[in-house]
């Protein structure tokens, strides 16, 4: 049958060069495909791009923008970056588990300098593809390793990519009650019934700070709780810190829940990610990691996610891991950088309160208190569908459809804009 329709296209073509018939005839590979929904970001960039609204205000990009409204390259970037031309470097592949100064930085910024895990090697660390790469190369380790269930339990809302990374690593995922929307704020009395119904030995996901997408993040108290009651359930506590430093401006603080469990000790899988805190979207920069027994184990757990990675993307890019070991690994600039990131979640933060003032100057009799409550990128506001549509159609204000919005895209020069149409749609 292959030999009589390459006989059939080469006569055809001599023939005629129109393919387009050959298609018809013959039919395409690839005609029971359907047309994937667009994406719910950019589709909301799009729209914004095609909206010829001077005031037009675009909510939905979750990267960070300065108070122009501009993407913002960190100082201490630009001169890791010279610092590193000067050497002078070849291109060669990196190490399948990466830059071995990048990994041993990354752990010791999430578990602090003096941590026992890193003194002991009880780490089994590999530099990833950012964050997204870090949380797709974990669920595989979890799939091939992990003894028990194989269901991960995340909370509800969560980022969107959650679910499909793990399944599409082969895990079941089911969730636990996190957003209260009565409050806005986090349903901890929801969350802690919800995983004391979680069977033992399963995996639960957790945010380490400024949780994506609410914004909505549990107090140290409620932590040490949540630690004792995943404890008591024997689940597997897998941490995705994707804002370390860049929730509160102090990388220590935003770490406080990932070393309290290992204070306590949990063994954990963390991903990290450096496209918030350093800027570096596109450099795709991130780390996964493991905390195990004892050295011997180090060593297996990291020979097989070593073979899990090579099948994927074999090696890990070098040029982001260099400027991260460059910042990290020079005091001057490891402290340049400390500041940097305070000023990026300092403006943050201070959106945050411009936007709650805004609305009560414009009137507004609601309670906005969530506003401030909530921390880093991301605010869940509480408007419904019906208020978003409002804010896009009539005041070009570009936002997801659950209301979140990025707080980056917010400005000391559109905050009053904003506070405005929030209200109108609200009132």
């Amino acid at each position: 049958m292959a030999l009589r329709q390459t006989a059939f296209l080469f006569t055809l073509n001599k023939r005629s060069p129109n393919l387009n018939y050959v298609a018809q005839r013959l039919g395409s590979w690839w005609s029971q495909v359907e047309m994937g929904p667009p994406d719910a970001i950019l589709g909301v960039t799009e729209a914004y791009k095609r909206d010829t609204n001077p005031n037009k205000i675009n909510l939905g990009v979750g990267a960070y923008r300065d108070d122009n409204g501009k993407p913002y390259v960190l100082p201490c970037v630009r001169k890791a970056e010279s610092q590193i031309a000067a050497k002078n470097l070849d291109k060669e592949y990196s190490p399948i588990s990466g830059s071995a100064d990048f990994c041993k930085y990354s752990i010791q910024l999430a578990l602090g300098d003096d941590s026992e895990v890193v003194k002991s090697g009880r780490n089994a660390t590999v530099q990833t593809i950012s964050g997204t790469g870090a949380l797709r190369v974990g669920a595989a380790f979890l799939k091939g390793f992990y003894p028990f269930s194989k269901t991960v339990y995340i909370p509800s809302p969560s980022w969107g990519n959650h679910t499909p990374i793990f399944k599409h690593s082969g895990m079941d995922v089911k969730s636990y009650k996190f957003y209260d929307p009565k409050s806005c704020g986090f349903d901890f009395e929801g969350a802690c019934n919800d995983i004391m119904s979680i069977p033992e030995k399963s995996i639960i996901l957790l945010h380490a700070c400024a949780h994506n997408p609410t914004g909505v993040d549990p107090t140290p108290e409620q932590w040490q709780e949540l630690s004792n009651l995943i404890k008591k359930k024997n689940l597997f506590p897998f941490f995705d810190m994707a804002y370390q430093g860049f929730a509160s401006g102090n990388i220590d603080k935003d770490a406080h829940a990932v070393r309290l469990f290992l204070k306590e000790g949990h063994n954990i899988a963390l991903c990290q990610s450096y496209a918030k805190n350093m800027g570096l979207y596109g450099e795709r920069v991130g780390a996964f990691s493991i905390t195990t027994a004892d050295n011997d184990e180090t060593a297996r757990v990291l020979s097989q996610i070593k073979i899990l990675i090579r099948p994927m993307y074999s090696n890990p890019p070098i040029n982001g891991a260099r400027i991260v070991s460059e910042i990290l690994g020079d005091s001057k600039l490891k402290a340049d950088w400390l500041l940097e990131v305070k000023e990026m979640a300092n403006r943050i933060i201070s959106v945050r309160s411009k936007l709650r003032e805004n609305l009560k100057k414009e009137g507004s009799t609601r309670n906005w208190q969530h506003i401030t409550d909530q921390i880093g990128m991301f605010c869940f506001t509480g408007l419904n569908a019906e208020q978003v549509d409002k804010l896009v159609k009539e005041h070009s204000v570009y936002l997801t459809k659950d209301g979140r919005i990025s707080m980056a895209g917010v400005t000391s020069k559109n905050v009053e804009y904003l506070a405005h149409a929030i209200h109108q749609v609200t009132k």
